[in-house]
């Protein structure tokens, strides 16, 4: 007798066990939730609704549950299915709603790359839904989420876009692609707050167009955030226009000084309202050559020299630098401070009380362009090279040619000699 081993080719196909096997546990899982669902304890509802292996029919069930935490896991659960997602998006309890926005907005990145046509309308249809919820919460995770997709739908970017709510619009209008020129003059023209209108200066572009618009609305801090946005673009005639209303308004002073690319006619408009302090900086920033940075410079010389304290005021102004230094305050601090506050007359005086050198000596010194003689000041005044650096640039305007370096970056080049000999030629 033959023994039939079943290798041939012809054999019956050998029977697997492992798939029924999976069924009956898939399905005693599914007998177990209903088991749960009907019978259990809020507990077990609670662990249903976050376990990722959860049926989605059982999840979709659970989405209307009375208790808030299971509608919380239901929508925080990535298995939840899309039909569940829009109960939640109608929730009663904020909570649940903003956990879902949460969830959503993780999806968003991978929009692109989804294959299923479907299930990314699904997902588009949940983030339109979530995009007019009744709490600014829910919409500001949203717009936080999407604002650097392209693949969200454009009428939700432009709905958070327009919101009356400045933690929904500002990322928006700030960061959306998806916004171009005429989408966000339209905006600004329908009026927007300060901060939505500062985050528009603040795109990443922003054409001569928009800057133009930007611009007339005068709003003082979003004109501030275009003049320091190193990328948007400003006409001439515009810049014009913004320098004519920075006179008057110091907060534009420093972002105008410190604009880029400035031409030199701007560059001199600008050196003629601004603090000293700022003009090394605008002429460092836009890489001037010598003459034509001393040019500007003897501009703001000349301005200085017109606007002199006169003898009460200055007077005043002694009493005030002795008793600082009586109390101990006169250091490298205070002098700093003192610069970037244009307090320069009082200044003046206090170098004159620290160096002991009369406040008409200590003047003329500042007004000698010699970076050797100011450093001398400092020097005799117990500064820091450091601060002695800053006072040849941001207090004595100094031309760059002329500035006098620290040694090894923080000590003082010239010997005590030397010192000596450049406040000679001033205090004898």
């Amino acid at each position: 007798m033959t023994e039939n081993n079943d290798t041939g080719p012809n054999a019956p196909a050998q029977r697997t066990t492992h798939q029924p096997a999976q069924k009956a546990q898939k399905d005693q899982r599914y007998l177990e939730a209903r088991r749960l669902l009907e019978a259990g304890a809020v507990t077990d509802r609670r662990a249903l609704a976050e376990n990722t292996k959860t049926r989605p029919e059982v999840l979709y069930y659970l989405a209307e549950d009375a208790d808030r935490q299971v509608r919380k896991k239901v929508a925080t659960n990535d298995n939840t299915p899309h039909q569940a997602d829009m109960i939640l998006t109608s929730d009663p309890d904020e909570e649940v709603r903003v956990e879902l926005a949460r969830k959503i907005a993780r999806l968003v990145p991978g929009l692109p790359d989804l294959e299923q046509e479907k299930l990314r309308t699904r997902i588009c249809t949940v983030i339109e839904r979530l995009a007019q919820d009744s709490l600014p919460k829910v919409r500001a995770i949203l717009a936080e989420e999407i604002k650097n997709s392209t693949a969200v739908p454009k009428s939700v970017v432009l709905q958070l876009a327009r919101d009356v709510e400045e933690t929904v619009a500002c990322p928006i209008l700030e960061y959306s692609p998806l916004l171009n020129d005429d989408d966000l003059k339209e905006i600004i023209a329908a009026g927007l707050t300060e901060n939505a209108l500062v985050s528009v200066a603040r795109r990443e572009t922003v054409s001569e167009d928009l800057a133009d618009d930007v611009a007339a609305t005068l709003e003082i801090p979003a004109v501030a955030a275009l003049l320091a946005n190193p990328n948007a673009q400003i006409r001439e005639e515009t810049l014009d226009s913004i320098i004519d209303q920075a006179r008057e308004v110091k907060s534009l002073h420093r972002p105008l000084a410190m604009r880029p690319s400035l031409s030199i006619r701007a560059m001199k408009r600008i050196a003629g309202f601004v603090a000293s302090a700022l003009v090394h900086h605008m002429i460092n920033a836009n890489a001037l050559e010598n003459d034509a940075a001393e040019n500007i410079l003897e501009r703001v010389r000349a301005r200085i020299m017109s606007e002199r304290v006169d003898d009460t005021e200055a007077q005043r102004l002694l009493e005030q630098a002795r008793d600082y230094h009586a109390r101990g305050m006169l250091d490298d601090a205070f002098i700093v401070n003192g610069i970037e506050n244009n307090q320069r007359e009082l200044l003046i005086q206090c170098l004159g009380v620290m160096a002991d050198i009369d406040a008409k000596v200590v003047r003329q010194i500042l007004h000698s362009k010699s970076g050797r003689a100011v450093t001398a000041l400092a020097w005799k005044a117990g500064l820091s090279m450091r601060t002695a650096f800053q006072i040849q640039t941001e207090l004595a305007l100094v031309s760059p040619s002329q500035l006098v370096a620290a040694k090894n970056g923080e000590t003082y080049p010239l010997d005590d000699s030397e010192m000596v000999w450049q406040l000679s030629y001033f205090t004898e």
